[in-house]
Order: structure tokens, then C-alpha cells, then sequence
């Protein structure tokens, strides 16, 4: 009996586990809340991908944005780029891609393969954009109103459908 009890306790563990792994599988990335909602964007400056200049938070005051954090080396950013590319082909607003710890060569060439939908990319070597803004992993993207207000958070890829149904609306009501 005490050989069966034994035997059945890494087996009631490996079932927790798998529970737990479902659980958390099922949880939406882009779900997860940010203490940022509803205050400024923090502070930054960062030399720009293809110039010599610098730009800061305070560049983009005066009308609502996107910061989009990629890196050439996250698959998931591959897989969101298209709908980034699309998103800036159709609206209005200005998409900032923030390039978190990334060599610029690399960043060069993966988007000189999928294309540049970006008005402005910041170069984050050390990543402490990413991490003022509570960055989990890429991609996570931002929704920055005029007045340089976080006003959404999505963790994770970006989606035709998260555009449709949540960013989009989110624009409309920002926008002057």
C-alpha cells in the first residue's frame, strides 16, 4: 500500500502541472493589465534606427501614437508584422517602433525582408525603455494619446481582430 501511495504522488504532481500549464495557455497574453494606463509615458531618449538624431518622449506630444517594441529576433514579431504593416498603411496615426535589444545591422536587414511600417523607430540597446514600460517580452504595443498618456496596452501579437474590435475604437475616441 505505502508502495502505491508512493508511486502516485509524481503522477499527482505531473497532472497539476499539466492544469496549471492549461491554465495559463489559456489566459490571453494581451489581457494582462498595466499599472501605466492613464499616466504618462515614461521618459526616454533614443537615437533613431536610420539617422543621426535623437528623439525623446516629449517629440511625439501633440497627437496620438502607437509604440510598437520589436526585435528581429522574436518570431512572434514576424508573425504581427504584417498587421503592423497594415495598420499603418490604413489609419492615420503615427507608428513609432521601439527596437529593444537589438544590433541595428540585424534590425536593418529583417526589416529591409518584411518592410518598414514605421514613421519613426527608436533604437532601446540596453532595454531600459522596455523595462520603464513594464515590458514582459516582444511584442507589446502602446496606445499614446496626444498628451503622451498610455491610454492601452497590448501584451503579446497584435491581431486583425484586436484592431478591429479594441484598438480601432480606442483611436476613434483619442483622435481630435
Amino acid at each position: 500500500m505505502k508502495k502505491i501511495l508512493i508511486a502516485t504522488i509524481p503522477l499527482s504532481i505531473f497532472l497539476g502541472l499539466i492544469v496549471l500549464l492549461y491554465v495559463n495557455l489559456s489566459t490571453h497574453s494581451e489581457e494582462l493589465p498595466s499599472p501605466l494606463i492613464g499616466k504618462p509615458v515614461p521618459a526616454f531618449q533614443h537615437p533613431t534606427l536610420y539617422s543621426n538624431k535623437t528623439l525623446t518622449h516629449n517629440d511625439f506630444k501633440g497627437q496620438p501614437w502607437l509604440l510598437n517594441v520589436f526585435g528581429s529576433w522574436c518570431p512572434s514579431c514576424q508573425v504581427e508584422h504584417p498587421v503592423v504593416t497594415q495598420l499603418a498603411k490604413t489609419t492615420d496615426i503615427k507608428v513609432v517602433g521601439l527596437n529593444w535589444k537589438d544590433e541595428p545591422a540585424d534590425a536593418n536587414r529583417w526589416l529591409q525582408r518584411w518592410g518598414n511600417p514605421y514613421d519613426e523607430i527608436l533604437v532601446d540597446f540596453k532595454g531600459d525603455t522596455a523595462i520603464n514600460l513594464g515590458v514582459y517580452g516582444a511584442p507589446e504595443t502602446f496606445l499614446i494619446d496626444a498628451k503622451g498618456t498610455i491610454v492601452y496596452k497590448i501584451t503579446g501579437v497584435l491581431t486583425t481582430e484586436i484592431i478591429q474590435k479594441e484598438l480601432l475604437p480606442m483611436i476613434e475616441k483619442i483622435s481630435p
